[in-house]
């Protein structure tokens, strides 16, 4: 009888705490479920903020001032579109693959459209858009400018040439959205690189100081280059 007793109960002392793992492990990930449900459930009914408008500073530099706005299609993921105008690009060089505009006499600017669309995945759950996030962009810049042809004696004539450099853009970024406390403003810093395809077609203008004479030259190009982006974007949500 002893015999047959103990084989049973080391059965059930190795069944019972695989039994009570088991169990805890079961809990652990229906409250994770449950979590995610409910704040999928909140985000479908709590007032909260689902859409952002946002503005950059600092792009202004980069010769652009587009306008963004960004709408929470779920609790982790939304999508941001931006509209714009390119103006003087004060910086520009290798970082972002682009050349600053010059302020010689004869030049002038013509503002285009730009345009960005994206989508992005906040890493962390929250029924708000904020926290660390990757996104992925489309990006499209136009910066023209005339440049008008001078006469033998360096006077600016009426004749012009349009210098213009357009970039479709690729982008990734990763940031780091947080909406105030105590309000709706928030901040939104990133970073990130872009495969850049330029398609660019250049005004050089030169004087011969032998003959006192201005040429001009249109040369055009078409390459792919990176690009490398650092900002903070300033926004409210409603």
């Amino acid at each position: 009888m002893v015999r047959m007793v103990l084989p049973i109960m080391l059965a059930l002392a190795v069944a019972f705490p695989s039994g009570s793992a088991l169990a805890q492990a079961n809990g652990k990930s229906t409250k994770v479920v449950l979590y995610k449900d409910r704040l999928a459930a909140q985000w479908d009914t709590v007032n909260c903020v689902k859409n952002v408008l946002k503005f950059n500073p600092l792009l202004f530099f980069r010769g652009e001032v587009p306008i963004y706005y960004e709408h929470a299609l779920s609790h982790r993921i939304s999508a941001e579109l931006a509209v714009g105008i390119t103006t003087r690009n004060y910086l520009g060089g290798e970082f972002t693959g682009d050349e600053p505009d010059d302020f010689s006499a004869g030049t002038k600017l013509i503002p285009k459209i730009s345009a960005h669309v994206g989508f992005r995945l906040y890493l962390i759950d929250d029924i708000e858009p904020q926290g660390t996030y990757v996104q992925g962009e489309f990006a499209y810049l136009n910066h023209s400018k005339d440049i008008a042809m001078k006469d033998s004696t360096g006077r600016v004539t009426d004749q012009t040439l349009r210098d213009q450099s357009i970039y479709n853009d690729i982008r990734v970024y990763f940031g780091y959205q947080r909406l105030s406390s105590t309000s709706n403003w928030l901040f939104d810093a990133y970073c990130g690189a872009a495969f850049r395809n330029r398609s660019i077609t250049q005004v050089d203008e030169r004087l011969d100081l032998v003959e006192r004479t201005w040429s001009y030259t249109v040369v055009e190009s078409h390459d792919n280059v990176p690009a490398f982006f650092l900002g903070v974007k300033i926004g409210y949500g409603f």
